[in-house]
């Protein structure tokens, strides 16, 4: 009697979590790359500064529709790390709203200038927060992409805040 068995190969491990923890976002990232890419092409972008903006109007847009969806569940997971929500619950059912404005105006090319302080400020905040709660070793669902999708946080949530933070930062050195 020949007994096989049928293992699924190993998957790769990010600091006790599995790659198919963060196939959500993964796929959040793609959509945002494909939406920055069209916006590019159809905007005859040829300065990464446009791309930047791009990347930044594609990933505030699509992350801020995933918060929106369940904006409850969003505030519920976001008050939990976060310095601001956690202190002015309001600022949770605000901040959904300041992504999608964020990335309208990155679009548009709409007063970049302010764009990017606000995106700065905004985004250096939430890192904080990310930080001190991996500093404590603290297990908290990641609300990146608000309630629908059950991510940890990771250094990978720290790194989304500060990629976004430095591109903001950068523009406003290169404008």
């Amino acid at each position: 009697m020949n007994h096989e068995f049928h293992h699924s190969p190993p998957v790769p491990q990010f600091i006790g979590h599995s790659f198919k923890d963060f196939l959500p976002l993964v796929g959040a990232f793609i959509a945002v790359t494909i939406l920055t890419f069209v916006l590019g092409f159809l905007n005859n972008a040829i300065h990464y500064i446009d791309w930047m903006r791009f990347f930044e109007g594609s990933f505030f847009l699509i992350f801020g529709v995933l918060k929106v969806i369940n904006i409850r569940g969003f505030v519920d997971a976001y008050s939990m790390y976060d310095l601001v929500a956690r202190r002015i619950k309001a600022y949770g059912y605000i901040y959904p709203f300041i992504e999608l404005g964020l990335g309208l105006a990155y679009i548009l090319g709409f007063a970049l200038v302010v764009t990017n302080w606000i995106t700065l400020v905004v985004t250096l905040t939430g890192a904080l927060g990310v930080f001190i709660k991996l500093r404590e070793k603290e297990v908290v669902p990641c609300a990146c992409l608000g309630a629908i999708f059950k991510i940890p946080m990771t250094w990978v949530t720290l790194f989304e805040d500060l990629l976004m933070a430095g591109m903001a930062a950068l523009m406003l050195f290169v404008l």
